[in-house]
Order: C-alpha cells, then sequence, then structure tokens
C-alpha cells in the first residue's frame, strides 16, 4: 500500500503493517515436510496392499528357505533308511505325509520322540519338507543371480547405444533384433546342451556351484539382456537432451561419466522396475530347464528338478509333484504383483 499524503511515491507506510501473532506463525509454519523421490514411492508402495502382501510373502518364503536348514533334524542327502554298518531299510522309501519308517515306529514305541517327515519322503527315503526348502532356496538364489546379470549387461549396453546413438546404437539394436527373433526355449535348451558338455569345472573352485547352472547363467548373459537394453536405450535417448547433459558436455565431461553420474541416476527406477521383473522369468527359465534336467546337478535339488523327479509316481504320490509346482507358482505370482506395484509406484508417467 502507498502513503496517501504522497500518493507517487512507491514507498510503503510501514504503520500499515502489523506483527504477525504466535497463531499466525504457528499457521505459517505447518508446511509439508521436504521429500524426495524415493520416499515418495515407498509411500504409494504400501498403500498398495496387493504389492505389500506380495513382498511379505517373498520376505517369509526367502527367510525360510535361509533359516529352516539351520535347525531341521533332517539334511537334504541324508538317506534316513542308510544305518552304517546295515542294510538299507526300504521302508523309509515314498512316505507319506507325516508318516514314519519302521525303525522309526520302534523307536517311538520305546518312548522316544522323532520329527515327523511333513511332507513324507521320496523314493530314495529323503525328507521331502528340507528338498523343497533347499530346492526354494536355489531356485531363487538362481533367479536373484541372473537377474543381476542380466541387469549388469543389459544397463551397460543399453547405455552405450543410447548415449552414442548413430552406429554404435544401430549396430547394437541390430544385434538385439536377431537375438529377439530366435526361439527363446529351443536356443535356451540347445545352449545348455552344448555348454553344459563343453565346461569342466572339476578341480576347480566352480566345482560345487556345477556346470549345469553356470551354463545356466551363460544362458540368461546371452540371451536374456536384450529387454533390459531397449527399455534403458529408450530412457537414454530421452535423457540426453537435457540440459543438464549439455552442460556437461560443454565442460568437457567424457562419456563414461556423464552415463554414470547422470543418466543412470536418472532412470533408476526404471531400472529396479525391470529387474524386480525379470526374477520371476529367471526362476520359471531355471524350473523349467530342472525339470527338463538341464539345472542343478544332483543331489541339490530345485524346484523343477523336484517337479520332474515326482513324474514317476503321479499317481501314487501327486503330492510331491503339486507341492514344488505350488512353490513355484506362489513365488512367481508374488514377485509378478510385486514388480507390478513397483512399477505403479515409481514410473513418474503413471504418477504424472
Amino acid at each position: 500500500m502507498t502513503n496517501k499524503n504522497k500518493p507517487f511515491s512507491l514507498h510503503l507506510n510501514p504503520n500499515l503493517f502489523e506483527d504477525a501473532t504466535d497463531a499466525d506463525k504457528e499457521y505459517i509454519s505447518k508446511m509439508r515436510p521436504s521429500s524426495t523421490f524415493f520416499k515418495d514411492g515407498v509411500k504409494r508402495l504400501l498403500k498398495n496392499k496387493v504389492a505389500t502382501v506380495s513382498l511379505i510373502v517373498v520376505v517369509l518364503i526367502t527367510l525360510s528357505s535361509i533359516l529352516l536348514p539351520l535347525f531341521w533334524p533332517y539334511a537334504y542327502q541324508q538317506f534316513l533308511g542308510n544305518t552304517p554298518g546295515k542294510p538299507m531299510d526300504r521302508s523309509y522309501n515314498n512316505l507319506a505325509p507325516f508318516e514314519y519308517g519302521a525303525t522309526e515306529l520302534e523307536r517311538i514305541e520305546n518312548g522316544e520322540y522323532i520329527f515327523p517327515h511333513i511332507f513324507g519322503t521320496d523314493g530314495q527315503g529323503r525328507d521331502y519338507f528340507i528338498r523343497v526348502v533347499y530346492g526354494t532356496r536355489i531356485s531363487l538364489a538362481v533367479g536373484f543371480f541372473a537377474s543381476i546379470i542380466v541387469l549388469m549387461i543389459g544397463m551397460s549396453i543399453g547405455s552405450i547405444a543410447g548415449y552414442f546413438g548413430g552406429k554404435v546404437d544401430l549396430a547394437i539394436m541390430r544385434v538385439v533384433d536377431i537375438i529377439y527373433s530366435l526361439p527363446d526355449m529351443l536356443v535356451i535348451i540347445l545352449l545348455s546342451v552344448v555348454l553344459n558338455k563343453s565346461l569342466n569345472v572339476e578341480g576347480t573352485f566352480l566345482e560345487k556351484i556345477g556346470s549345469n547352472v553356470i551354463s545356466m547363467f551363460i544362458v540368461f548373459a546371452l540371451l536374456y539382456w536384450v529387454s533390459m537394453a531397449r527399455m534403458i536405450r529408450g530412457q537414454i535417448l530421452s535423457l540426453r537432451e537435457q540440459e543438464y547433459v549439455l552442460s556437461a558436455q560443454a565442460t568437457g565431461a567424457k562419456g563414461k561419466w556423464i552415463i554414470r553420474k547422470h543418466l543412470i541416476p536418472n532412470c533408476i527406477s526404471v531400472v529396479i522396475i525391470s529387474t524386480a521383473l525379470q526374477i520371476p522369468n529367471a526362476i520359471f527359465t531355471e524350473s523349467f530347464l530342472s525339470f527338463l534336467g538341464l539345472g542343478v546337478n544332483a543331489p541339490m535339488p530345485s524346484l523343477g528338478s523336484l517337479a520332474s523327479d515326482a513324474l514317476n509316481g503321479i499317481n501314487t504320490y501327486p503330492h510331491r509333484l503339486i507341492i514344488p509346482a505350488l512353490v513355484i507358482c506362489l513365488i512367481v505370482l508374488s514377485l509378478n504383483l510385486f514388480g507390478d506395484g513397483l512399477r505403479d509406484a515409481f514410473d513418474p508417467k503413471l504418477n504424472a
């Protein structure tokens, strides 16, 4: 407001202003607390009940596969009817859930407590529950590490193609198109067979992992990075024209530094979402290959190999096929629902 005595003056009249009261100050100070993109995304994710429940299921399954073998009384490779110095007790083979072998029944009659076989035993007298737990651990581990391999390769190649463009982008995208045109399952099976026969890991630190698992990782590295690379390339193509990228280029920054410091951090949400959705695909592929006998080496179980072994007695012992199949479905479904929740929470275009 201007001074009435001097209507053409631009000075304000200080007498017309009053000090703010305590109530006014308190009202003004009630502002929204500062937040970040990650915090806002987590809040939106937790509001999604389906994604939250799926995350809880995945965490519980993962913790169970890690912690249960620590105190479970049976081992996954233990033949229960095999007593040193005595003939093999076949009464332990193919036990139904909560059923006991002949020797265990005698020990129970003598007042001894025997831990039950919750899922029974398999055809060789091994506790089936602990084998399902170990199979879940192997499938989750293979899915997780395979997704990390796909992430590293796809993010590197996609960033290079998107940033440099031109002939580099053209050459990389043609390779991607060729891989996309190949029949996935046929190539996966052929590569797994060839790599399994050609790899020799005996006497090396990779012997415990097994040639089948190593060949599986090589298959993921050769074939499954194309989707990730395409997605990262698309993000980089839109981000490289931003002002901060042009400013970095004007100051003489190298492409590697710009990709690492500017471009990758700004598309990290897409990277996280793609990785989360890649894990169930890797688990399904591992289970499929193990079902065909191209997965983990015996006696280490996986969910796919357990389902494959159960086919021989499907009419007599159907639970040995149903249990690993249900675990696979539960893991894959939970991870897919959680990945969808991540996409809904962290994709800026969906929250614009």
